[in-house]
C-alpha cells in the first residue's frame, strides 16, 4: 500500500472510494465501530502509520456517543466510590482536550453544588473537590478550568436565582468541561481521514472472514445499495459499545466481555425556564443529576436503569421523564412542567456487566481482550476517557501484527479545526466584516468547526443563499446542512437535525419545521429525486411522531413498542439474511 494523505471530507465521493479502497487491498486494522471510541481507534492506528478502514453500520455517533450528557468530566461520584484511578485518568485527559486536542469543541462549564447538611456535608464535599481540582494537573498541562470555591446561601442565590431558599443551606461551586458529543465524533474522523484512515457510515459488518481459528476480515454490506464485498484486515477491532455481545455471538460464541446497556434520559428546556448563570450539580438517590447549560437551552438529566430493549432506538418512557422532572423540581423556586420540555433524548451506556444488579454500581473502567486470533475487543469505559480506550486497543492490535509499531501519539495531534482555533477567534470581528455574518454568527460557527470554518463560508460565497438561518431553527445555517453532506458524512435529514445539528431536540417542533428545507438542501450533494426527498421527510415525521407517543407510555416496555412502530430510511441488514 502507498501512503496517503486524505482531505478529511467525508462525503459521498469519499465514502465510495474509501469502501473501494477498503475491498481491494488488505488492511493492517479495520475497526467495527463509529462511535468515539471506534473513532478514536482509527485516528490512534492511523497516525501510528498502520493502514486502517472504519465501518459504521448506521449513522457515525448514532448510538452512545450521541445521547451523553455532553459532559467531559472526571465524575465525582467516582471519587465518591473511591476509584481515584478513574477520575485521575479521565480529568488528565479532559486537561488535554480543553488545551491540546479539541480547544474549539471542548469548553469549561461550571456547576453549583447545593448543600442541604449542616455541619459535616462542606467540609466533605470541599474535602473531595480539593482532591478533584488537584488531580486535574496533567504533564505539563494545567487543569484548563478554575479551581472550586465555597459559596453561602446569599452568593449561591446571585449565581442561580432560580434555586428554592429553603431547599440548601449554602453550595459549592466547581468547573468541569462540555462537548458536542455527535459533533467531537465527526471531528475525530475527520481527523483520522486526513491521516490516511478509510472511513464509511451505512456499512454493516454482517459476518467474520476466517482462516482456520484466526479472524482475516470481515464481510460488510452496503445499506445504501445492498452490495457486500470483503474486507480483508491482518487485525480486526470491535468497538461496537452495546452492540459488543452481538459482533462476539457472529464471531462464535460469547467471548471474554459481556456489556450490559443502562439507559439514561435527558431533557431539553429552553434557557429562560431555569434562571441561572451556572450549572447545577444535584445528588440523588441513585445517582447525580446536571442541570448543563447548553446554549439557549439547559440539559437536565440524567437517569440510570437497565435495559433490555431495542438498543438502535432506546425509548424514554412518561415515568422516566416524570423521574428527572421531580428531581429537578425539588430544589427550584419555580417547578418545571412537561409543557417546558422542547426535547428528550435516551442513550445506553456500555458497562461492563459484573455481579451487581444495579446498573449505577457496574464498572465503567474498559477492558480490551483477544478473544481469538486477528480480534481486539474493546468494551466499557466513558467518553472522557475514550483515547486512553483506543490506545491500550491500538497496543492490542500492535502485539497481534509481525511488525514494529510505535507509540500512541494521540496525546500530541490536534483534532482538525484545532489549528489556528484561538488567531481566528481573536480575529472574529474581522471575520464577520469579511464575511458579511455577524459576530454571533462567527463564533457560532467557530465553536463548531473551528479552523474549518474557511470551508462553511467558501459554500456561503459560492451561493449566498445559504446564509441566511433555517426557517424554524435560527440558531443553524443554511450552509450547515449542505456542509454537513459534503463534509461531514451526513447520508440522510435525520443525520443532520440529530447529530449534525441538534435541532430535533432544542426545537419544541423537534425539527418538523425544518425537514423539507433540510432535505431541499441535502437533495444536490446527495442526488436525491424527488420520491428520495419525499422519503426523507415522511421518515423523519415517523420518527419524531413516534418519539412523542412513545414518551406518554408508562413503561419501557411500551414505549419500545411504539417507538419501533417508525421504519428505517435504511434497513439494517440481519446477519441471518446474509450468510457469510
Amino acid at each position: 500500500m502507498t501512503a496517503r494523505m486524505g482531505t478529511g471530507r467525508l462525503g459521498p465521493a469519499e465514502r465510495s472510494a474509501a469502501l473501494a479502497q477498503m475491498s481491494a487491498e488488505e488492511l493492517d486494522v479495520v475497526v467495527i465501530g463509529g462511535g468515539v471510541v471506534g473513532a478514536g481507534v482509527a485516528l490512534d492506528a492511523t497516525t501510528r502509520g498502520l493502514s486502517v478502514g472504519l465501518l459504521e453500520a448506521r449513522d457515525f455517533a448514532s448510538g452512545t456517543s450521541s445521547r451523553s450528557s455532553k459532559l467531559i468530566h472526571g465524575g465525582l461520584r467516582y471519587l465518591e466510590q473511591l476509584n481515584f484511578e478513574l477520575v485521575r485518568e479521565a480529568l488528565q485527559e479532559r486537561a488535554l482536550l480543553l488545551q491540546r486536542i479539541a480547544p474549539h469543541l471542548v469548553r469549561p462549564v461550571p456547576f453549583l453544588f447545593p448543600l442541604t447538611h449542616f455541619g459535616w456535608e462542606r467540609p466533605y464535599v470541599g474535602a473531595g473537590l480539593v482532591m478533584y481540582d488537584t488531580m486535574g494537573f496533567s504533564a505539563g498541562l494545567t487543569r484548563g478550568v478554575p479551581g472550586h470555591r465555597h459559596l453561602s446561601r446569599t452568593r449561591a442565590l446571585r449565581l442561580a436565582p432560580a434555586l428554592r431558599r429553603t431547599a440548601f443551606s449554602g453550595a459549592v461551586q466547581y468547573w468541569d468541561a462540555q462537548v458536542d458529543d455527535a459533533r467531537y465524533v465527526m471531528t475525530l474522523l475527520r481527523t483520522a481521514a486526513t491521516y490516511g484512515a478509510n472511513v464509511a457510515s451505512r456499512a454493516q459488518v454482517v459476518g467474520f472472514l476466517r482462516e482456520g481459528e484466526r479472524v482475516t476480515g470481515v464481510r460488510v454490506c452496503d445499506l445504501e445499495t445492498g452490495r457486500e464485498m470483503d474486507v480483508r484486515a491482518r487485525q480486526v477491532v470491535n468497538a461496537t459499545g452495546v452492540w459488543t455481545d452481538d459482533i462476539q455471538e457472529l464471531v462464535g460464541g460469547r467471548g471474554q466481555i459481556h456489556v450490559r446497556a443502562s439507559k439514561g434520559i435527558h431533557l431539553v428546556v429552553p434557557r429562560d425556564r431555569i434562571h441561572s448563570l451556572t450549572g447545577i450539580i444535584l445528588r440523588t438517590e441513585k445517582s447525580v443529576l446536571f442541570v448543563i447549560p447548553w446554549g439557549r437551552h439547559w440539559i437536565v438529566g440524567t437517569t440510570d436503569t437497565r435495559w433490555e430493549l431495542d438498543r438502535a432506538h432506546p425509548a424514554a418512557s412518561r415515568s422516566d421523564i416524570d423521574y428527572v422532572l421531580d428531581h429537578v423540581n425539588e430544589v427550584l423556586s419555580v417547578p418545571l412542567t412537561r409543557e417546558d420540555v422542547e426535547g428528550v433524548y435516551a442513550g445506553l451506556r456500555p458497562l461492563l456487566s459484573g455481579e451487581s444488579e444495579e446498573t449505577s454500581k457496574l464498572s465503567r473502567e474498559h477492558v480490551v481482550a483477544h478473544p481469538v486470533p486477528g480480534l481486539v475487543m474493546v468494551a466499557g469505559g466513558k467518553y472522557t476517557t475514550y483515547r486512553v480506550m483506543a490506545k491500550d486497543a491500538v497496543d492490542a492490535v500492535a502485539h497481534g501484527l509481525d511488525q514494529r509499531v510505535p507509540p500512541s501519539c494521540t496525546d500530541r495531534v490536534p483534532l482538525a479545526g484545532a489549528e489556528g482555533y484561538q488567531a481566528l477567534w481573536n480575529s472574529r470581528q474581522r471575520l464577520a466584516q469579511s464575511s458579511g455574518l455577524h459576530v454571533a454568527r462567527i463564533e457560532h460557527l467557530l465553536q463548531r468547526y473551528g479552523s474549518m470554518i474557511d470551508e462553511v463560508l467558501a459554500l456561503i460565497e459560492r451561493d449566498p443563499s445559504l446564509a441566511k438561518p433555517l426557517t424554524g431553527a435560527d440558531d443553524y445555517l443554511r450552509a450547515e446542512v449542505v456542509y454537513a453532506a459534503t463534509h461531514e458524512g451526513a447520508r440522510h435529514v435525520n443525520d443532520v437535525l440529530t447529530r449534525r445539528t441538534h435541532i430535533s431536540i432544542e426545537t419544541f417542533h423537534r425539527g418538523l419545521a425544518v425537514v423539507e428545507e433540510a432535505a431541499q438542501l441535502l437533495a444536490e450533494p446527495l442526488g436525491w429525486d424527488a420520491e428520495q426527498i419525499k422519503r426523507e421527510v415522511e421518515y423523519y415525521t415517523k420518527r419524531v411522531e413516534s418519539e412523542r407517543l412513545s414518551q406518554e407510555q408508562d413503561t419501557d416496555q411500551e414505549a419500545d413498542a411504539i417507538r419501533l412502530g417508525a421504519p428505517e430510511i435504511v434497513p439494517v441488514a440481519s446477519p441471518e439474511t446474509n450468510p457469510v
